[in-house]
């Protein structure tokens, strides 16, 4: 390419666009991120802080260095797409703008430069004021041409690719820079220009995949650095070449389409993308089918359409029964499908041919036999199986079952197995043996679809299925059952009350006769007799009985056969009691009270009467006329049919518990009566008619249920304080029992050793035991240390002179010994306060001993009695053997 001269015009600084309308060329694809071109806004002053903007913002991307970058990726339109591009300064919020216009490159032929179009020229910006005049114009500086430079070039590298020059460089030293993306911005280093001459040189192969086009900026400045040309832009656009085969999105495709589909149905769509340019031969994808398996019934059950990658069925007879699955494998080839220039890749597509109902269910048999035992319900008695070619467990492929005759009562159903289609016959009503003894019932079966539209087969199958039924052993039934008999109640024991009997079912078993008893009888009033099931009384039959529930009385009997099994069946017979006169009506309540005095003395009473109309109320009510004066003291007045009144016929009646017979007789034909006892307690009343006689009321006012009350209670105390004192009683005796559990034999307690003494520390384990076991082999007490002693002891005086006991103890010294160590330890002023030689250990209270200071021995000798040891308790005991024994 023949290096490109550029030219310039000196211009006085002015902050802004440096041009109002800015022309870029790009490739027709754009992608998201990828950079478009690079705006120069100039800053007189260098320090303003400019924010950039897009008025198509969902589009482009302006960044704060002034590259401009796609937002999405999109194709552009054959016509310019304009946008505008505003800079603002952050502080004085001062803003100008620029309008964008970019141009979709040509499709690359390899013609001449001289043949490639020229950009429009670069316009100065354009700056706006708030408050401003109309824009102003400013003259273009450079023209250049957009450069077309082919991917993965082979090189030499750095290959030119322009020279730029500047008129000025006649009469300065210029020195030339480029910047932007892929100069000294990332990627960097792709492009290099020789400072010197302006040479533009690309350094290694380009790839267009990765960046389509280039924009970078040229700059011409003298040896001090100082700007002689405004920037002008470079587009440099990478040449699509057929580098990358086809990809498919997916390696396998999966569609399905219908059995018995029509020639044109659509099955699916496959995809592949080329990286290569879209809108080049290089991105133009063509497909075809390269193979189909299984090849029947035609190789070409398929075909596709190269461009779109839609894949339809160009041939009849797709069964899914025959062929369930077919395998496709797809070529996709760019360079418009040219077999030898272009690039290919293939994927696979397996089509399913999904089943449609075309094969109705059918009978596997004409006729389906069964048996079922009589009054079986819920027992499935035949199955039907079918046969169907569809997929299983598919809506074409389940059966439903339907029975066409041979069941007007609807004894049987037919339920569907999910698992294997069969069909169950059940039996959901009774079936009686004697009155049926077969049935033959004709059944249907189809999907739960209809066939499909064309299919040359009937929709449903039939069949017949014969159904024996078994004779089995019944239950014998009564007849009625319950059986109600109305009976007057007082029937005597022994009487003939009804026959209950019951009925075989089984008519055409050879068995017995029918046996009955009793299974439930309340009262025990009835009995039944085993073989012609009569039934009579075994008592009186009372209506006021407490089993007798609304004056019926409920009995159930039992009747059973000699059948294999044996069966049996249960009949209730309902016994109606009707009333007669058999209760004399009483009195209620059976006590009351009333006052001294006539006023107010009135007791209402009410007459009670088991029975029931007519043999109950009204009652009459009388007082007896004797004794004389029942009458005289007392009158009785009836206020309605079952209530009266008694009161007192004198004016006074002396404080006291009086009985009052009443006559009461009821309606009933033949009349019952009955004397009633009413005990009345007479008492003393203020002028509100309560009583006021205490002792009185106390004296007479316990019944007989508040007496036993209190019975009860006073023997619950003294059982109480019994126990108690059975219970002291035994604490003592443990108490006791626990002092004597040690065998008198086994006591050493009077060993100084036995005892948790600590006494004063390590100095008092120094005891001369010696002296307790041999008491004349003892040193005398001057020869003794003056420090082996108790701590605890306060020897202030000297120590006294304890008596010393004999090797050989006599009984006749032991009341001398014992007494001359009691005056020892009287006179001793170091012993404690309490007689004790500190030798025991204190047992506490409750010893039968008593203490040893008041032990006074009269005579010595072998006279001496020492039986007395006995009674000293169990602490002497062993004294008491050795001394008290006699001559043994």
């Amino acid at each position: 390419q023949a290096p490109i001269k550029a030219t310039c015009e000196d211009m006085s600084c002015k902050t802004g666009f440096p041009e109002d309308v800015h022309s870029a060329v790009v490739s027709r694809s754009v992608h998201g991120g990828q950079p478009l071109l690079n705006v120069k806004f100039r800053s007189c002053d260098g320090n303003k802080k400019i924010h950039f903007g897009s008025s198509e913002p969902e589009d482009f991307r302006v960044g704060e260095d002034g590259v401009v970058y796609a937002e999405r990726s999109f194709q552009l339109s054959a016509e310019p797409t304009e946008f505008v591009v505003s800079a603002q300064d952050k502080e004085t919020q001062e803003e100008w703008q620029m309008r964008v216009k970019l141009t979709p490159e040509p499709a690359f032929t390899g013609a001449s430069e001289k043949d490639q179009k020229k950009i429009e020229d670069i316009i100065f910006p354009w700056q706006q004021y708030k408050y401003s005049s109309p824009l102003k114009r400013q003259k273009r500086d450079w023209v250049i041409p957009p450069i077309n430079l082919p991917e993965n070039s082979r090189g030499p590298f750095p290959q030119e690719l322009v020279r730029i020059r500047s008129d000025r460089d006649k009469s300065l030293s210029l020195r030339y820079s480029v910047t932007g993306p892929g100069a000294d911005q990332p990627p960097t280093g792709i492009f290099i220009i020789n400072p010197i001459s302006g040479q533009l040189s690309v350094t290694k192969p380009l790839d267009r995949e990765q960046i389509a086009s280039f924009h970078l900026r040229a700059h011409a400045v003298d040896v001090n650095g100082n700007q002689v040309e405004n920037p002008i832009d470079i587009v440099i656009n990478v040449i699509d070449m057929n580098d990358n085969r086809p990809e498919f999105l997916h390696q396998v495709w999966n569609g399905t389409v219908p059995e018995g589909s029509k020639p044109g149905t659509y099955v699916m769509t496959v995809t592949a993308i080329d990286a290569d340019d879209p809108n080049a031969q290089n991105g133009m994808l063509r497909y075809r089918i390269l193979s189909q398996a299984p090849s029947s019934p035609s190789p070409n059950m398929f075909t596709i359409n190269n461009e779109t990658g839609d894949i339809i069925t160009v041939a009849a007879g797709l069964d899914r029964e025959k062929v369930q699955q077919y395998t496709l494998i797809i070529q996709a080839t760019d360079m418009e499908g040219n077999p030898t220039y272009g690039l290919s890749n293939t994927a696979t597509a397996v089509i399913t041919v999904t089943d449609v109902n075309d094969n109705p269910p059918e009978f596997t048999a004409m006729t389906f036999y069964g048996e079922v035992p009589e009054n079986r319900v819920d027992v499935i008695v035949a199955n039907l199986t079918v046969t169907d070619k569809d997929q299983p467990h598919t809506p074409a492929w389940n059966a439903m079952y339907r029975m066409t005759g041979g069941d007007p009562t609807g004894r049987f159903t037919i339920l569907t197995d999910p698992n294997s289609n069969d069909g169950l016959v059940t039996v959901v009503k009774p079936i009686d043996f004697e009155t049926n003894r077969m049935f033959v019932l004709t059944v249907a079966a189809e999907n739960q679809v209809p066939l499909a539209k064309g299919i040359q087969h009937p929709p449903q199958s039939t069949a017949t299925v014969s159904i024996t039924v078994i004779d089995v052993n019944e239950s014998p039934y009564f007849v009625p059952n319950p059986k109600l008999v109305r009976q007057e109640e007082g029937l005597l024991a022994g009487s003939m009350l009804t026959t209950f009997t019951a009925q075989d079912p089984d008519r055409y078993m050879q068995q017995t006769s029918l046996r009955y008893s009793k299974l439930s009888d309340p009262a025990n009033w009835l009995k039944i007799d085993p073989v012609n099931g009569q039934i009579t009384t075994t008592a009186v039959l009372d209506r006021e009985s407490i089993y007798v529930q609304n004056n019926m009385y409920n009995a159930t009997f039992l009747a059973s056969d000699n059948g294999i099994p044996p069966m049996s069946g249960t009949g209730t017979l309902q016994i109606y009691l009707l009333d007669i006169n058999d209760n004399a009506p009483q009195v209620n309540p059976k006590e009351a009270t009333t006052c001294e005095t006539l006023q107010p003395n009135a007791i209402n009473i009410t007459a009670v009467d088991p029975d029931i109309d007519p043999n109950a109320g009204p009652f009459a009510f009388e007082l007896p006329d004797t004794p004389a004066s029942i009458k005289r003291n007392w009158t009785i007045v009836r206020i309605s049919g079952d209530h009266a009144q008694l009161s007192l016929r004198i004016r006074f009646l002396e404080a006291g518990i009086y009985d009052v017979p009443i006559v009461i007789t009821d309606s009933g034909n033949p009349h019952a009566s009955s004397t009633s006892v009413l005990k009345v307690k007479v008492c003393q009343c203020d002028i509100n008619g309560d009583c006021t006689d205490v002792d009185r009321i106390v004296g007479t006012g316990l019944g007989t249920g508040a007496i036993i009350a209190i019975l009860l209670c006073i023997i619950i105390l003294l059982i109480l304080v019994l126990m108690f004192v059975v219970w002291m009683k035994r604490r003592d005796k443990e108490r006791q029992a626990k002092q004597l559990l040690i065998d008198p034999e086994d006591d050493v307690r009077d060993n100084i050793l036995k005892y948790d003494e600590e006494g004063g520390g390590e100095e008092d384990q120094d005891y001369d035991l010696s002296q307790l076991q041999q008491p004349d082999t003892v040193e005398p007490d001057a020869i003794k240390p003056v420090g082996i002693r108790r701590l605890d002891e306060r020897p202030i005086h000297a120590e006294p002179q304890y008596p010393v006991r004999s090797a050989a103890p006599h009984p006749g010294d032991i009341g001398d010994f014992i007494n001359e160590g009691l005056k020892a330890a009287d006179n001793d002023p170091t012993a404690p306060p309490y007689d004790s030689l500190l030798v025991f250990d204190y047992e506490g209270s409750g010893s039968t001993a008593g203490s040893l200071s008041s032990l006074n021995s009269s005579s010595s000798g072998g006279e001496q009695d020492y039986d007395y040891l006995n009674d000293w308790g169990p602490r002497f005991k062993k004294l008491a053997d050795m001394y008290g024994g006699g001559d043994d």
